[in-house]
């Protein structure tokens, strides 16, 4: 067997997803080649369709096929609640979890001044626009509760408070270190139900 054959490239091309090394990609290979080639044949349809079909909603930056994903496009949520999350995984766990109804923004990431991740880089401007439009009244921070998680928290609190935006931050029933994703339904509602005020120094009145 050579490197560049098929089957590799198929062991390969496994290994991209998160926490599969080479045997369980080997093992994965195997499954589909030998049990199951009609569900290779539509994994590998779907894939292409969602790699090639799926962006980013133009308003909170989740992941959608259209212009604006259903959530934003559902005149039902309530437009003074904007919930701040790292990852359009984390709006899948909330939805699931609890019963908020307000909206999302997804920063796809959090501040990394090491790895050359600023304020740009997960669409703090584009946020500060939506601030700006004055239907925001409560800033919901659910980024994940990492050191990086934390310092993202707290400089998106600093902006809102410059914008007359109350925030508060999701309860820390979620473990130090955890993510979102990971957590178990009952932990994240009861984390969400009782998210704080963050204490930034500043006032709606400054």
């Amino acid at each position: 067997m050579t490197r560049g054959g098929l089957l590799q490239q198929l062991i390969d091309s496994f290994c991209c997803l998160p926490g599969v090394g080479p045997k369980t990609a080997q093992r994965m290979a195997f499954h589909v080649l030998e049990r199951d080639r009609e569900g290779g044949k539509q994994l590998a349809n779907v894939l292409a369709q969602a790699v090639e079909r799926i962006g980013h909603c133009r308003r909170c930056r989740t992941l959608s096929e259209d212009q604006l994903c259903a959530l934003c496009a559902n005149d039902q949520r309530n437009d003074s609640q904007l919930c701040i999350v790292e990852s359009p995984a984390d709006i899948f766990a909330i939805e699931q979890a609890t019963d908020y109804r307000g909206r999302y923004f997804v920063l796809g990431g959090r501040l990394s001044p090491l790895d050359g991740i600023g304020p740009a880089q997960i669409g703090l401007p584009q946020l500060a626009d939506l601030l700006a439009e004055n239907t925001v009244e409560e800033l919901i921070l659910a980024t994940n509760p990492t050191v990086e998680g934390e310092a993202t928290a707290q400089y998106i609190s600093e902006m809102a408070a410059g914008q007359g935006v109350s925030a508060t931050r999701i309860a820390h029933g979620v473990p130090l270190g955890g993510e979102l994703e990971y957590i178990d339904g009952g932990t994240l509602a009861h984390a969400f139900m009782g998210r704080r005020k963050v204490n930034n120094g500043r006032n709606r009145h400054e």
